[in-house]
């Protein structure tokens, strides 16, 4: 959900009461005509509005708790859960930990060190969605929403999920408020709350066998995605043949 105009200038007016258009956007790294376009059309995008907060120094938390539909959202921060956490793990890395327990026996989870690829990795949105699921959140949303469940299921596909369809995902999924924003790449994990180890903590915790189950529901998706990527390539050329 992008915010009003109305309301962006009057928030731009606060933070940098001194600035122009022009100046805002230099400050922010964005393109004047970025900014101008969606003035004109009367609404201006959560993207915006954060790469503004950062340049002028403003915690985007906060600068989204201004808008209409966000003002819940600092109250509503707080610790990701281990499931969030591990569901923010590449599948690269998990196995990659599967290698190095195998490899040295005599150590504890705890005592291999990861380093972890960062965040979101591909399949970021529809595992965080996963792991938040009380068992009905896509029709949960759908209906306080509005958004059609085959919408949400073609964002899910292609790795996106609307901001305010982020944050509606973790209220009903009874989370913290910005982990929606963190895993769409929309805030960074600090901005969002999340603690500097927490993916490597929470995915050593996971014993042996949780760990294999969890490599191979990760590996599941991926071949399945391979797979769609393959047939839509196939059916692509079939039509460029059968065009001549």
């Amino acid at each position: 959900m992008a915010v009003t105009a109305k309301a962006f200038q009057l928030w731009r007016s606060q933070i940098a009461p001194h600035d122009n258009v022009s100046d805002v956007c230099r400050v922010a790294g964005i393109k004047r005509s970025t900014l101008a376009q969606q003035l004109v059309r009367g609404k201006v995008s959560v993207t915006t509005v954060v790469a503004i907060a950062r340049g002028y120094g403003v915690p985007p938390v906060q600068a989204l708790a201004v808008f209409e539909g966000y003002e819940d959202l600092p109250g509503g921060i707080r610790q990701p859960t281990d499931a969030e956490l591990v569901s923010q793990v590449s599948h690269i890395d998990i196995l990659r930990l599967l290698i190095a327990r195998s490899e040295d026996r005599g150590s504890t989870a705890t005592d291999l060190e990861l380093s972890l690829a960062p965040l979101p990795h591909r399949n970021s949105v529809r595992a965080w969605v996963e792991a938040v699921d009380p068992g009905d959140l896509r029709q949960q949303l759908a209906a306080s929403t509005g958004v059609a469940r085959q919408n949400l299921s073609a964002q899910l596909t292609a790795g996106r999920l609307a901001p305010e369809i982020a944050v509606q995902a973790a209220r009903i999924a009874n989370v913290s408020l910005a982990s929606g924003l963190v895993v769409t790449g929309l805030l960074t994990p600090e901005e969002g709350g999340w603690p500097e180890d927490g993916r490597a903590r929470a995915l050593c915790a996971m014993p042996d066998l949780d760990l294999v189950f969890l490599a191979r529901d990760r590996l599941d998706v991926l071949g399945k995605q391979i797979r769609r990527a393959e047939l839509d390539d196939g059916k692509d050329r079939a039509m460029w043949e059968n065009l001549g």
